[in-house]
């Protein structure tokens, strides 16, 4: 058991619940609340009040919860039978924290008491200087002096944001430093674990959380938590990744009422790679053998355009019915290991009154989601960006609930003069990486796609190049947000001239370019490889597949996930009329047959 001398500044919040009939709060132009303080009696009323302690005495329930033997310095105050205990003469700062409608302000004092160094009686193994504490140089002068003497003795600190000489004297001495601010011109030799509103960084780990899905507790007491828990974990002896998991967990879970126990912690950490273990396993199920996607995922946009097209009228009934036919099809799970969902399918009803999400498990095929929200142009440029991810999180885990196990996020290139710039390819890998690592945090397999859009006047090595460029550019990113690429599928076009030039690429000609640049940009270890149609023709599609296919085979499975080279012919058969649904249905299982050969050499 390690000992652990804490450092800082006993504190005491108290919660007032404001009465959510009074217009306590000003919204501004972002939608944020702040406080009205013209503070009376008649303006604020409180309904419920909550005092609870904090500032260092986070850090002693949370380390010693993670079974340390820790003690703040100079302070009576104690962890015992999972209660705080402290000394009521050592409280120097209220806090008084406002609260309506899960939203809260502060009220602080504006000097925070000094932090004292208090040599301590006993054996000291490490030294935690806790974010409550107010550094001063004579508390540096006097670590410095108690260091000189327990040479065995080592140091963590929680930098401030606005850092003073004094705390960058104590971040050059720390063996782990956190900080929820950039240590910039700060000398540090230590580890570095970066805590902020939307992640956690630890060295090349990281992992998601976000503060309002937190208790009512202030960004204080949060981040102090993380902090603790990840020192107290890394004590343990718990690897890094692990630990900054222990982390996000205590802060989402905890309360008010107090930090979770280490016994919880760590079933929550059993699950978590539990999880991982499925997600692993569900990107094997995609990219089962002989099996491809059905994409069946085309927006409200897209498919307003095929019905009107047929003059089939565009309502959600008719919506629901022309994607029953390709799901109730004989055998689908024989051709389909999943299939992605538009967010309206996802939530209506097979014929048998399941939803389709829990009608498609049944068969053993899993169903995904389409989580991008479409395409908008950059500020004064004809290129594009993909919109979606400000709400993500919250929708993976609804989608999550409902049964959903893996996601697809388009970014679309076309190619032309100037374009695809290196500033729209940057920003669309950027984003497609940031939404694959939510993805996994989520539970859920990420499906990328950066598709160079077909419908352009550009040669095959043009494709070749730019196709090329892209997926370094992806990758990069992908590595950058830790994703882990064996719970990752990569979902592009094929290479080829585009539809408006002159001279159309042949099969061998598209066989050979992709297959080239997917072995040459494409990391080994990649879930798997499934490409789109992108509007080629039905037939075009499954001959160019054919051919990549025979320049197989690659370090990581390939199939196809096709929409419209799958589907087209059932549309065309079924024409809104659903007397018309066996020969759709029949129409729809002959292209599943000859694009499931085409995955087999010739």
């Amino acid at each position: 058991m390690s000992n652990v001398l804490i450092i800082g500044n006993v504190h005491q919040d108290v919660y007032l619940r404001l009465d959510e009939r009074q217009n306590n709060f000003e919204i501004d132009e972002h939608g944020t609340p702040w406080l009205d303080l013209e503070f009376s009696g008649s303006t604020h009323k409180f309904v419920k009040q909550t005092t609870v302690y904090a500032g260092a005495t986070v850090a002693l329930e949370v380390l010693n919860r993670m079974g340390a033997n820790a003690q703040i310095a100079g302070s009576i105050a104690r962890f015992d039978h999972g209660e705080i205990i402290p000394g009521e003469q050592e409280i120097k700062t209220t806090r008084y924290i406002l609260c309506k409608e899960n939203k809260i302000s502060y009220l602080v004092p504006e000097e925070r008491e000094v932090t004292r160094w208090v040599n301590p009686t006993e054996p000291v193994d490490w030294v935690f200087i806790d974010r409550s504490a107010k550094v001063t140089p004579e508390l540096v002068k006097g670590l410095r002096s108690f260091l000189s003497m327990s040479t065995h003795t080592r140091v963590v600190v929680y930098a401030p944001k606005d850092m003073t000489d004094a705390d960058r004297e104590l971040v050059e001495m720390a063996n782990l430093v956190f900080s929820d601010g950039l240590l910039t011109g700060t000398k540090y030799y230590g580890s570095v674990c970066q805590i902020s509103d939307h992640d956690i960084v630890f060295g090349d780990s990281k992992i998601i959380w976000s503060a309002e899905n937190a208790d009512l507790m202030t960004h204080l007491t949060l981040y102090s938590i993380i902090a603790a828990t990840v020192f107290g974990a890394l004590l343990r002896g718990k690897s890094i990744d692990d630990s900054i998991m222990m982390a996000r967990d205590n802060a989402l879970k905890s309360s008010l009422m107090g930090t979770m126990p280490l016994e919880k912690l760590e079933s929550l950490l059993d699950m978590a790679r539990a999880e991982e273990a499925d997600a692993a396993m569900i990107a094997k199920t995609l990219m089962a053998p002989g099996k491809g996607i059905l994409a069946a995922d085309e927006s409200g946009g897209s498919i307003h355009k095929k019905f009107e097209n047929m003059r089939i009228p565009d309502d959600e009934q008719h919506r629901r019915d022309y994607r029953n036919i390709f799901f109730t099809t004989p055998d689908l799970e024989k051709y389909v290991s999943g299939v992605i969902l538009f967010d309206e399918t996802a939530r209506q009803k097979a014929d048998d009154d399941r939803d389709f999400v829990s009608f498609l498990t049944s068969k053993g095929i899993v169903a995904g989601i389409k989580v991008d929200q479409g395409l908008e142009n950059f500020e004064n440029s004809e290129e594009k960006y993909t919109k979606g991810l400000d709400d993500l999180p919250q929708r993976l885990a609804e989608y999550y609930q409902m049964g959903l196990r893996f996601c697809k996020w388009r970014s679309a290139f076309e190619i032309g003069p100037g374009r695809p710039s290196d500033m729209a390819i940057e920003r669309n890998c950027s984003d497609l990486a940031k939404y694959a690592r939510i993805c996994q945090e989520a539970k859920m397999v990420p499906i990328v796609e950066p598709e160079v859009v077909y419908d352009g006047n550009y040669t095959l090595k043009q494709s070749e190049e730019v196709t090329a460029k892209i997926l370094d550019t992806l990758f990069d990113a992908l590595n950058r947000e830790k994703v882990r690429l064996d719970q990752c599928i990569l979902k592009v076009n094929m290479v080829l001239a585009g539809k408006q030039y002159p001279i159309p690429s042949s099969k061998e000609e598209v066989g050979r370019a992709t297959a080239e640049v997917l072995r040459t940009h494409v990391p080994q270890s990649l879930a798997g490889v499934v490409f789109l149609s992108g509007g080629q023709t039905v037939v075009q599609a499954t001959e160019n597949l054919q051919e990549v296919t025979n320049n197989g085979p690659f370090p990581w499975p390939v199939t196809f996930s096709f929409a419209r080279a799958l589907q087209d012919p059932a549309l065309t058969a079924w024409m809104g009329n659903n007397e018309n649904c066996d020969t759709a249905r029949e129409a729809f299982r002959q292209r599943l047959i000859a694009n499931t050969n085409a995955l087999h050499k010739q």
